[in-house]
């Protein structure tokens, strides 16, 4: 839990100092988010509305006019498919998801506190991110203890093995194009409320570590460290699949998808004391 924080963190430093600047300080908001994130890939089907979990996190927008500003926000929740969409293959994975972003919106109605502003606007976003992600499986240990284990360093599709030189472990740090789409509401001069859906296309077909082929429990045995746990993992068909088979889709790309509610605090009503207590001096 506590490695978000630090993304978080690194994230919104650099931008509350600049908030502390007097001029600033009235165009800024210190956000808090939560709703729900959602795994779209192999084991789905694509679904854009599959197994939804919580997730949680809190940002910095600041306001360049009444139609634009920025926002740096880090995120945190859980992706899973624990349900095949093809029975038959049997596949299965959780991850948590860390991401850190930082966005543009654009207001299709003038917003702000202005009397000739309106008090509530849809808008668009878009930007970058950087996640990291972890799959990780379940399955029944000899005491019989139900076990989550990381699938990428078994190498469950062959990477790093000499059958399969080209096929490299990937990493578990990577980036994302966040957009879509959102409606914001000012509750007054100090406080926002925003309702947000967005989708993260990221350029990796491993969040779900599933992508290729399928490449034999016996390569997997041979020159995987924990051998025996990769080959049980990386086919749970009930009949195991020929070395070639299609184990996944490398043509498409895996994403994640955030539905957020957030509460936006302006940095003035938060921060303004400190203005006024340093002009007294």
């Amino acid at each position: 839990m506590k490695k978000h924080w630090f993304i978080w963190l690194t994230l919104l430093l650099p931008l509350t100092a600049a908030a502390q600047r007097d001029d600033l300080l009235s165009r800024s908001e210190l956000l808090i988010n939560a709703g729900g994130v959602n795994y779209l890939g192999a084991l789905n089907d694509q679904s854009a509305f599959g197994e939804v979990h919580v997730a949680y996190g809190g940002g910095l927008r600041i306001r360049l006019d009444n139609r634009w500003s920025v926002r740096a926000q880090g995120c945190y929740g859980n992706v899973s498919s624990l349900t095949d969409c093809i029975e038959a293959r049997n596949l299965s994975f959780r991850s948590h998801i860390y991401e850190g972003a930082l966005m543009a919106e654009f207001n299709f109605r003038p917003y702000g506190p202005g009397a000739t502003e309106s008090f509530w606007t849809p808008y668009i976003f878009g930007g970058i991110a950087v996640f990291g992600f972890n799959p990780e499986a379940m399955y029944i240990a000899s005491d019989g203890t139900p076990t989550w284990a990381a699938l990428q360093p078994l190498h469950t599709e062959g990477q790093g093995t000499t059958a399969y030189p080209s096929r490299r472990p990937y990493p578990l740090i990577q980036t994302a194009m966040p957009f879509g789409v959102g409606v914001r509401w000012r509750l007054g001069r100090n406080v926002s409320l925003t309702a947000e859906y967005g989708f993260r296309k990221t350029w990796t077909d491993y969040l779900d570590d599933v992508s290729t082929t399928y490449v034999g429990a016996d390569l997997l045995r041979n020159e995987v460290e924990e051998g025996t746990l990769a080959a049980m993992l990386a086919d749970r068909s009930e009949t195991p699949n020929a070395i070639g088979i299609k184990r996944g889709d490398d043509s498409l790309d895996d994403w994640y998808s955030y539905f957020n509610l957030n509460v936006g605090f302006n940095l003035n009503m938060l921060f303004g004391w400190m203005r006024s207590k340093r002009c007294r001096n």
